[in-house]
């Protein structure tokens, strides 16, 4: 039986997840602030904008590594007792975010009309969604520098600063969408440079908290070369693992929309709740990046090992928590969303698949969270592309075999089980404990 009684690691991991989740609401905020003042455009713009921030969020996601491989790597720094390598090693991160943003703007922007292709706008739709595109590539590198930004601060043991950084980008993005979109009557474009504008000076407040850092520890601010590579390799495990994650959401989305209306519609509120309670578990994962990554840094194997059982212990509590709460929420969770039959008959049986998923969710995000913090990028790379091999033929064969929205939850269920399993193992073993300043 689960035994959950309080422990001296418990406020430490609070400290650092409570804002870090926060942050991981506010960003979304982004994107939904500028569909409700788009909407009223008009549909076609409000299509246009549904297609180029999905292309947009692709970008990003697969560069999520800027934040993860920079926060441990930092994190290491800082529990060797060298801040100045830390604050120079977060730097790197910054540069390397700088030249990422620079090749995707150079490498993007004769690709949008393909891009917005690729995504099915329809005649209405694309001229919105390619404005809204060419003006927000633009924004790309400060959202990468964001994300890079994130990962020195959180290295650094601060998620309050990202937190702060999140809620006032939001703010700023409304306030510019309303300004430029309804008051100047910009269109879709004002949308686009309002949220361009809104992460720039997001961007500006990271670079200016890291220099600040920078000149009080004595790091220097260039760019090191070797310090790039260094980055570069550390990140490209985590970007082999985030693609194998997104195919996963691709490939999910892509069944229900075949099976009929009904079923993507009822994948999509599920998967929405799916997504919400993940904020919840990544907030413990990001705790979990740094704490371990100082742990490490420190050469204190033993610590390492009582805060990964103890943060194991807080995603089992939290996930069983989240799945009875949905479990209680369930008979009026569909009517917020849809007065259909058929779609409240099939959001019923995915919010129970969804529920029972919540403990395994909890203990996978948690020790996904612990191993980028060792640094153990390239183990996490090969065990989530093992994961997607075995989701990708069994969501197939459910969907053949006419299993509907049920069997897409169960091929997810078993992928993360397979997840739980190559996780649960590695972190069982000492290979992934590697200590030192640098792994």
């Amino acid at each position: 039986m689960l035994r959950f009684r309080a422990s001296g690691h418990d406020r430490e991991i609070l400290r650092l997840a409570v804002p870090a989740f926060g942050a991981l609401v506010a960003e979304p905020l982004f994107l939904l602030s500028d569909s409700a003042i788009v909407g009223h455009l008009g549909t076609a713009q409000l299509g246009g904008l549904g297609v180029a921030g999905q292309a947009l969020n692709t970008l990003v996601y697969l560069c999520v590594f800027l934040a993860y491989g920079t926060t441990a790597g930092v994190a290491r720094q800082i529990g060797a007792g060298d801040r100045r390598a830390a604050v120079r090693q977060g730097i790197d991160g910054m540069w390397l975010a700088v030249a990422i943003g620079a090749v995707l703007i150079a490498a993007g922007w004769p690709l949008i009309p393909y891009i917005v292709d690729a995504f099915g706008a329809s005649a209405a739709v694309t001229p919105y969604a390619e404005t809204y595109l060419r003006i927000s590539l633009f924004g790309i590198p400060s959202m990468l520098v964001v994300l890079a930004g994130t990962g020195v601060l959180r290295g650094l043991q601060d998620t309050r600063t990202p937190l702060a950084v999140s809620i006032g980008g939001f703010s700023l993005n409304l306030l510019l969408n309303v300004v430029f979109v309804l008051v100047l009557g910009w269109g879709i474009a004002g949308s686009a440079w309002g949220t361009v504008l809104a992460q720039t000076a997001s961007a500006a407040v990271y670079v200016a908290v890291v220099l600040r850092g920078a000149r009080r520890e004595g790091a220097p601010v260039r760019p090191d070369w070797a310090g790039l590579r260094t980055s570069a390799t550390a990140g490209f495990g985590l970007l082999l693992r985030t693609a194998a994650l997104r195919i996963v959401l691709i490939v999910g989305t892509s069944i229900a929309a075949r099976m009929g209306d009904a079923e993507i519609a009822a994948y999509q509120v599920g998967f929405q709740v799916w997504t919400l309670l993940a904020f919840a578990l990544d907030a413990i994962a990001i705790a979990g990046q740094a704490i371990t990554g100082r742990y490490l840094g420190a050469a204190d194997v033993a610590g390492t090992r009582a805060v990964t059982r103890r943060m194991v212990g807080w995603g089992v509590a939290c996930g069983v928590v989240f799945g009875l709460a949905v479990l209680a929420a369930r008979p009026w969770l569909p009517d917020l969303f849809t007065s259909d039959g058929d779609v409240r008959h099939l959001l019923l049986v995915s919010l129970v698949l969804v529920a029972v998923l919540q403990p395994v969710a909890g203990v996978v995000f948690v020790l996904d969270g612990i191993l980028i913090g060792a640094g153990d990028g390239a183990y996490l790379a090969v065990t989530t592309l093992v994961a997607t091999v075995v989701f990708l033929p069994a969501a197939l064969l459910l969907y053949g075999a006419d299993a509907g929205i049920a069997g897409l939850w169960a091929a997810i269920g078993l992928w993360m089980g397979t997840r739980l399993v190559t996780l649960g193992l590695r972190a069982r073993g000492d290979r992934w404990m590697v200590t030192g300043a640098v792994r």
